[in-house]
């Protein structure tokens, strides 16, 4: 079985209160690692560490390690989608779509099937600022469609999303690691996963 990410004995701090330390995980190809922990725990701090946006004090991280190309170019094959849906309220929900797949290299991207898919045909020349959270939410989340990185690591990622919405996600959580892919990822929201692909680990701000 393929590691896709292989983590040993993190440690983080924030203004001098240990968020964990001695964190170790290995995931391979087909998991799921949920992120658990209340808020502060330092949840988001774990996933931002892991692509490098956050110091940490102690620990390493290895990118696909058993695949030397992609290993050497880790973020060109890893998603990081962060806690806020990070679309730009000027520009409709199309217009964001392509901006999407621009900034990510992304050719032949069918922006209108990928709203249909997300279930927001009908809104794509509305600014996204006039639209819900769920909605902005649901324009970032087609990078999830057309995305080719195996691994993903997702902040939140059914934030103000309702049942269908989840759902939808869902189903294609399932596409991905059936496809061999990944998922690193934090969330308030109870996942009905498949026991054996799903991996727990829970962060109480220096205990796990």
């Amino acid at each position: 079985m393929s590691t896709l990410l292989d983590v040993q004995q993190l440690a983080s701090q924030r203004a001098g209160r240990t968020l964990f330390a001695d964190l170790s995980f290995t995931l391979n190809a087909g998991d799921v690692l949920h992120i658990e922990g209340e808020n502060g725990a330092g949840k988001s701090t774990l996933l931002r560490s892991l692509v490098g946006l956050v110091e940490l004090q102690a620990g390493t991280i290895r990118f696909f390690p058993e695949q030397l190309p992609f290993a050497q170019e880790w973020r060109q094959h890893t998603l990081f989608m962060g806690h806020k849906p990070a679309v730009k309220a000027e520009l409709t929900a199309l217009e964001n779509v392509r901006l999407q797949a621009q900034l990510t290299a992304v050719a032949n991207v069918d922006a209108w099937q990928l709203l249909e898919t997300v279930g927001l045909l009908g809104l794509e020349d509305l600014p996204a600022g006039q639209l819900s959270a769920g909605q902005q939410r649901r324009i970032a989340l087609t990078r999830l469609w057309y995305s080719k990185a195996p691994l993903w690591i997702l902040d939140e990622p059914f934030t103000a999303l309702d049942t269908r919405g989840i759902d939808l996600l869902q189903q294609r959580f399932a596409e991905h690691t059936a496809q061999g892919g990944a998922i690193v990822m934090t969330s308030h929201q109870a996942l009905t996963w498949r026991p054996e692909q799903l991996k727990r680990i829970r962060i109480q701000g220096g205990e796990l």
